[in-house]
């Protein structure tokens, strides 16, 4: 479509005893947009008991799928869930209840296992004392120190301590030094300089071989518990896992729905409220609301412009667009750069038609090209693991057939130039009567067809490029001037109408120079008269409008101003036009590329096994560079041609997305 879709104010007046069923119906379409400043804070008492609810559910949830996705909920699309009645409520808390109970026990259980293991591990490292813990702190005698050390400096330790002292080593890095209390402070100086780390004596009154015995009976206890545990959750998954799932989606689209009632105005009986709605999907929206509740609904529409905040500039009109497959991959490089204002003309066409055509010149190949479709392919194919980049799909499989192309042009097929001579031969034999290896030869070889001409005549179509899409953007941005009733800035800016005629006549007196032929008077005026608008324009217009004149700084600045205009105009154009000259660039370096690792892969394929292989691997990897390194490149070339060469002349302010409201479960809550 040239234009997006139209849009329409719609007001909607329901019962509350149909809202549920209204919203529902709305959100399972998605296409409607609740306008913003119907947002406020919701304090519903019965909102907030169904959001505790939703949380309860999410964790049960979470619990019991732990096995598959131990951080959200597993479920089904949110567009196939039932709106559960205000009764079930009771059924869902229980449940969440009886789930959270299991949750608690298991995780006691496991803390307890976790509690007693520690123990264990502490005891090992007295497994050879056969007294009691509270005895040795009850020494009247002797002092201990107990902790870890690092095992290379034990022997350091008791040379230093020397008969002061025993150092007895334990398990796990760990000594028991003992001295008598004179010679506690000796003790303490020598373990301090070899980085001893004390640790508490374990405060048990048996020995430590009748500890571990009673630890191990309460692991026993504390395994059978956890089995128990284990065999009551797998029942409760078998019983219940599904439903929570169910459950838990249908309370978090009717916790969606309260939010939304709670935002509109309400009577006692009656909810109005009003939002944007795509007005080809009017008439059927309303027949089908008006069915659902049996007449008893009162809808207006409202075009854009009878909307008070729309009228008075408080606010844009939502823009929604609608487009073919492959026009639709494309949506995402206009909208990331900004949505076009409602009512002006949609670019999305022109820009999925260039870009493709731009990557297909700068990355041809057809072998690489195969790759890049087989890759769209598989994304748009594959729900599961690349749903994520499916709206990549479109671009990346018309890119792939677009690089084709210009292989087969280009006589390239994974750099390999020999493949494609048979055929190229025959259709330029066809066409012009003189059979050639090559149907486009980028490469300025003699020995190969090319030659420096041929090259200049290539950089020249890809200027020819350039000059097309910045006169589509000056064309774009004088149409949409006009249609929003700004005839200023549409017939006399230097992106409108005056810059348009200059830019023209221009190049048409730049192609003479080129060729030899002579200017005239035209050329010269062709430049002038459009440049002099461009400065003086808005003077005659106020004029022709009645509208005063007035050089705020003088005529000196508004002189100076308007010498300043005339090189930014002139710059910007021949830079905007040379800018191009890129998409060449970057196709005689993918050539040139390409002709290397084919020079070197011919080289060695006759040089024995080990050259063949050599050979087999060089193709490899050069070809993966080039579709990775230079396939990247390529794509943020073209992008950056599109932004600063095409929109930046009619993309002077940007509109809003439209976002309707639909129920649509979000995998990363």
């Amino acid at each position: 479509m040239l234009f997006p879709r139209r849009m329409k104010f719609i007001e909607l007046t329901v019962l509350k005893n149909d809202m549920d069923a209204v919203i529902e119906y709305l959100g399972r379409k998605g296409e409607i947009q609740f306008p913003l400043d119907e947002e406020k804070n919701i304090t519903n008492q019965d909102v907030s008991r169904i959001r505790i609810l939703v949380e309860k559910l999410k964790n049960a949830s979470c619990y019991l799928n732990s096995e598959n996705n131990d951080d959200k909920p597993v479920c089904q699309n949110a567009q196939d869930f039932s709106i559960p009645a205000k009764e079930e409520i009771d059924f869902a808390e229980n449940l969440c209840a009886l789930v959270q109970d299991l949750k608690d026990r298991e995780e006691s259980e496991m803390q307890e296992g976790r509690r007693i293991q520690k123990a264990v591990n502490e005891l090992k490292v007295f497994s050879q004392m056969n007294i009691p813990f509270w005895e040795i702190e009850n020494l009247s005698h002797l002092i201990f120190r107990f902790g870890s050390i690092d095992p290379n400096n034990i022997n350091k330790l008791k040379e230093n301590l020397g008969n002061r002292a025993a150092v007895i080593p334990l398990e796990d890095n760990r000594i028991l030094a003992a001295s008598s209390k004179k010679g506690r402070f000796v003790l303490d100086a020598q373990l301090k300089m070899v980085s001893f780390e004390p640790v508490k004596i374990p405060d048990y009154c048996v020995s430590p071989s009748e500890m571990t015995a009673n630890l191990n009976e309460q692991r026993v206890i504390n395994e059978e518990k956890i089995l128990k545990i284990k065999t009551e959750k797998d029942a409760l998954i078998k019983k219940y896992a599904s439903d929570v799932q169910k459950i838990y989606v249908s309370w978090r689209c009717a916790l969606i729905i309260e939010e939304i009632k709670a935002r509109f105005k309400a009577t006692e009986s009656l909810f109005n409220f009003s939002g944007w709605m795509p007005a080809d999907i009017v008439k059927r929206t309303v027949k089908d609301l008006s069915d659902l509740t049996e007449g008893r609904i009162a809808v207006t529409a409202f075009r854009p412009y009878e909307v008070p905040y729309i009228k008075n500039g408080k606010g844009k009109v939502p823009v929604a667009v609608k487009h073919s497959a492959f026009v639709k991959g494309f949506e995402g490089v206009v909208f990331s750069y900004g949505a076009p204002l409602y009512g002006s003309i949609d670019p999305t066409a022109l820009v999925a038609f260039f870009f493709t055509l731009m990557f297909g010149i700068m990355f041809g190949d057809m072998g690489q090209g195969l790759v890049l479709l087989i890759a769209g392919l598989v994304i748009k194919y594959n729900d599961k693991k690349l749903a994520a980049f499916k709206k990549f799909s479109a671009p990346l499989i018309s890119v792939s057939v677009a690089s084709m192309i210009m292989g087969f042009l280009s006589g390239s097929v994974f750099a390999n130039e020999t493949l494609l001579i048979a055929p190229s031969r025959a259709i330029t034999a066809f066409f012009t009567g003189e059979p050639r290896n090559k149907i486009l030869q980028i490469l300025p070889l003699a020995e190969h067809g090319g030659s420096i001409a041929k090259l200049l005549y290539f950089f020249a179509f890809t200027v020819a490029i350039g000059v097309v899409i910045n006169s589509l953007g000056l064309i774009i941005n004088i149409v949409n001037r006009i249609m929003f009733k700004k005839y200023e800035q549409a017939f006399f800016s230097k992106t409108g109408l005056a810059g348009l005629l200059m830019f023209w006549c221009a190049l048409y007196t730049a192609v003479k120079l080129i060729t030899g032929a002579s200017i005239n008077t035209f050329n010269v005026l062709g430049i002038c008269i459009p440049l002099f608008f461009i400065i003086f324009g808005h003077v005659f217009w106020r004029l022709f409008t009645e509208r005063r004149f007035h050089m705020e700084s003088g005529l000196f600045a508004f002189i100076m101003e308007g010498f300043v205009e005339i090189l930014d105009t002139v710059s910007s154009y021949i830079s905007n036009t040379a800018s191009f000259l890129r998409v060449g660039a970057f196709a005689l370096a993918h050539a040139v590329f390409s002709f290397i690792i084919f020079f070197f892969t011919d080289s060695l394929a006759d040089s024995g096994i080990g050259g063949s292989l050599s050979a087999a691997l060089i193709m490899l990897i050069g070809n993966a560079i080039i579709i990775v390194l230079e396939g990247l490149i390529v794509a943020i070339q073209v992008m950056r041609l599109q932004y600063y060469e095409f929109f930046n002349k009619f993309f002077v302010e940007t509109g809003v997305e439209f976002a309707p409201f639909r129920f649509q479960h979000n995998e990363k809550e």
